[in-house]
Order: structure tokens, then sequence, then C-alpha cells
């Protein structure tokens, strides 16, 4: 037992001594881990901000008048007036996002009980802001129809008062939920290409035959780069969720980051083994680079991070909590990191990853001998 606990930490040394001698390695870890966190979750943003949109007033009145007023930045630009036989130009050049068209008599009929209607034009191609801004246009121009309709009395009583609560992100911040998602896919992205890198690059060098004649196991060679580009990961994400996601981008942690770091630790043997696992139907770097792009990005894609997973369908839902360790991790991080919960309540999901670990691991190491009897 012994002898095998020093094997391993010597592998290990050995693995950690490779990536220190890895530039391009080393530069792409700390990229994904700084600068594209950064990037990505403050920049890259869905919200609503400095949309373009034109009206079209046909009314001319004292209403249509505070419509046009009541749509301010920062969501929106000042809205530029625009003549009706304008707007399919307009549209088509992609100048505005969206038109809203007042027709004539609307302030009249509004009046008058009837129940005159407002157009509203989509440049359904921006989907996001689309979406939101339709949603905010609609917001503002009901506020002030109310309002109007009150004398400025602050809008009509209904019979139902709704109160919204936003938990976990009370000012709905993109930032928030950005940040903390670009951090676990590029855990799963970085963690498959470094395990299965540090074994193509044992068969490119013809290193694998030096290891076939020290006194060591295969299993000791697989768990020494499953647990030293692990070690890698957790680092890095320990320091990017601290350096970057809390202090840089304000987004508070409400949970145990003890706990976390020991849920991404199980996840990155998870993870490696997968890549472990691909390294050995590839014989070169190239190879390997077609095999992990398509996996990464079901990874990614169907995480639930993204999406809900109740969105997908029943079917690809049950294969990918089958088989994909990272709806379970996504839903242990979201847990632990956003809504502050405790191991009594993320053990299902931990429970889960690690379960797959260990398969991925043995299916790995069971391809590896195989390798090896090849060589």
């Amino acid at each position: 037992m012994l002898r095998t606990i020093s094997n391993v930490l010597r592998l290990i040394g050995k693995e950690l001594h490779s990536i220190r001698a890895d530039p391009v390695m080393l530069i792409l870890v700390v990229y994904c881990f700084t600068v594209a966190i950064y990037m990505v979750s403050n920049d890259a943003s869905t919200d609503v901000r400095h949309v373009a949109i034109a009206v079209v007033d046909e009314d001319q009145s004292q209403l249509s008048r505070r419509l046009a007023d009541a749509i301010r930045p920062p969501e929106f630009q000042p809205p530029v007036p625009i003549a009706a036989n304008e707007v399919e130009a307009a549209l088509n050049a992609g100048r505005f996002i969206f038109v809203l068209h007042v027709p004539p008599r609307f302030e009249a009929d509004l009046v008058a009980g009837h129940q005159p209607e407002l157009l509203l034009e989509v440049d359904a191609t921006a989907m996001a802001q689309a979406g939101n801004g339709a949603t905010d246009v609609q917001r503002v121009v009901a506020a002030e129809i109310a309002n109007h309709l009150s004398g400025g009395a602050g809008g009509v009583e209904g019979p139902v008062d709704l109160v919204v609560r936003a938990w976990f992100n009370p000012n709905l911040e993109t930032v928030w939920f950005g940040a903390v998602m670009q951090v676990m896919n590029n855990i799963t992205m970085l963690t498959l290409i470094l395990a299965g890198a540090a074994l193509i690059r044992e068969r490119e060098h013809g290193t694998v035959e030096h290891l076939l004649v020290m006194p060591v196991t295969p299993s000791q060679i697989v768990l020494s780069k499953i647990l030293a580009n692990g070690l890698v990961i957790v680092v890095a994400a320990a320091l990017c969720l601290t350096v970057v996601v809390h202090w840089a981008l304000g987004v508070p942690i409400a949970g145990s980051m003890p706990l976390f770091l020991t849920g991404t630790a199980l996840y990155t043997v998870t993870v490696a083994s997968m890549g472990i696992l691909l390294a050995t139907f590839s014989t070169s770097m190239g190879q390997f680079g077609l095999l992990v792009i398509p996996v990464m990005v079901i990874l990614n894609l169907l995480s639930g991070g993204m999406t809900p997973l109740e969105s997908m369908p029943d079917w690809l839902r049950l294969t990918m909590q089958l088989l994909g360790p990272s709806p379970h991790f996504v839903g242990f991080a979201q847990g632990v990191l956003y809504r502050g919960a405790g191991l009594a309540t993320v053990w299902p999901d931990l429970l889960a990853f690690t379960a797959q670990g260990a398969v991925f691991f043995s299916l790995s190491l069971m391809r590896f001998r195989g390798v090896l009897l090849r060589i």
C-alpha cells in the first residue's frame, strides 16, 4: 500500500512538472479562469441595454408623447420618431430592434372606453433582446396608460396585488449567473483537455515505454494523471471564484467554499476519466481534439446550466442525467454557490457524478491496459 501511494505521488510530481514545462497549456488555464471568465460574464450580457427603438406617432396626442417619453435609457436609446412608410426599410436595414406604432385617435378611443390596439414590431433576429425588450416595452406602456387614465394617481387598483420576490439574485443580475456558469463550463472543458492531452503527450513523445519498464501499474499511471490534472483545475477554480468572480465581478458566494471544492475535486476525477477514455481512442493530439469537441459541446450545452433540464425532451434529459456528469455538477454547484445549500441537500448530485466517475475510471483503465498491450 505504501509503495502504491509513493508511486502515485511520484507520478503526480512528474505530471505537474510536465504541465509546468508546457507554456501553452499554462497560458490556456490562466486565460480561461481569468480573462475569459471576466469578459464573458461582464460583457456578453443578454440584458436589455441601449436597444434602438423607433416610434410611429399617428395620434400626436398628449398620451402618445408620454409613451415616447417613458421609454428611456439605460434599457433603450431615446426613441426616434419615424413615419409609417419608413418602418419596413428601417427594420430591413437593422436600424431598430423595436418599432412602436401609435394609431390615430388612440387617446380619444381609450378615454371613450374603447379598446384601441398598439402595434410593436420586433426584429427577432436579436432573439434574447427581442424577447426581454418586448416585455419591458409592454410593462412601460401599460404603466404609463394606467397612470394616464387614473389622472396621475399612480394607476388603477386591480383585484390582485402581485408581489414578486427574487431569491438568490434579487437584482436579477446576469453577471451573477454568467460568472458561475462560465467557471463550471471551463472546469469541464479544461479537465477533459488536460487529462486526455497528458496521455496523448506520453504516446507522441514515446515515454509510455519508459513507464512500462518502471515498477508501476497501469492503474497508478491513470490515477496519477487524473489527480495531477484535477489538482491544477481545482486550484485554478478556487482562485478564480475568489479573485475574479467574488472580488472583481462582485458576485457573492452564498455557500461553503470547502464543500464546493470537494465536489469539484470529485467531479474532475469523473471528467478526467472521460478525457483519458477518449485519449485511448486517439493516436495524436489532432484526433483527440476532434473527439473532445463534440463531447465538450454536449456536456456544456445540455448540462442544464444554459437552459433548464425540464425544457428538454424526457428521453434526452434522462440520458444526460444517466450518462453525463455535468447536469449533476451544475445542480450541485448552483445549490452550494447560489443558494448556500449544505451537504444534506446536494448529496444526491454529489453521489451521482461520483458513481459515474467510478464507471468512467474503470472503462478508461480497461482501455489503457489494452493500449499498453499493443505497444
